[in-house]
Order: C-alpha cells, then sequence, then structure tokens
C-alpha cells in the first residue's frame, strides 16, 4: 500500500497559513517543483542569527526536521550559505522563511 502524499505546494500553503494563524511572518523565499520538491525552513531570530530546518524521513519514512545549520544558531550570511549549496544541488528545493519562530517551533519535530 503506498502512503497518500499531499504536493509540496499545499505542505508549503500549509505552513504559511499555520504561521499566519500564530501571527508569524511566513514567505515562500524560493519555490521548487509544486509536486515533489523539498522544503527547507529558514529561521530568522534576528540578532540571534538564524537556524535552517532541513526536512527528511526516517527508514520507516516518518516526516521529521532536522538541523541542517546545526543545534547553535548561525550568522544570516552563513544560513543563506547553505541555502544556496543545497539549491545547487536540488533546483525543485522550495525555501521558506520564517520571523519570530519561537511561536511557530511547536510545528516541527527536529531531530539533532
Amino acid at each position: 500500500m503506498t502512503e497518500l502524499r499531499l504536493n509540496t505546494k499545499l505542505r508549503v500553503q500549509a505552513l504559511i497559513r499555520s504561521c499566519a494563524a500564530r501571527d508569524v511572518f511566513a514567505a515562500v523565499v524560493a519555490s521548487g517543483d509544486p509536486d515533489r520538491g523539498a522544503v527547507l525552513v529558514k529561521l530568522n531570530l534576528f540578532a540571534e542569527g538564524c537556524q535552517v530546518l532541513v526536512q527528511a524521513r526516517t527508514v520507516d519514512g516518518v516526516t521529521h526536521w532536522r538541523l541542517g545549520t546545526g543545534p547553535d544558531p548561525v550568522p544570516e550570511a552563513e544560513a543563506d550559505a547553505f541555502i544556496d549549496r543545497q539549491r545547487t544541488y536540488d533546483e525543485d528545493l522550495w525555501v521558506v522563511e520564517l520571523e519570530n519562530p519561537k511561536a511557530v517551533f511547536d510545528l516541527f519535530v527536529v531531530e539533532g
């Protein structure tokens, strides 16, 4: 039996709406393939720096997020460089940036 999966564009739209419902600004910075592109989320912590969440799957197929730039915030230029490198490998990649992400961190199950 195959798993029913929503296309990427719909998942990104749902994320944007979930953020808006919590008064968190979220914007699509780069859009990729609407059906099967991967998603990165840039958490802009302003003075603290940024973190980038990378969507991944476990061997069991469960979706989770991992910290692509490490456990500690990095300067925004470093986060942007990480995203640019990922986009050179995957042109179908979607990038969503959140401001005030502490208000929505509960939307993400993050693993180190």
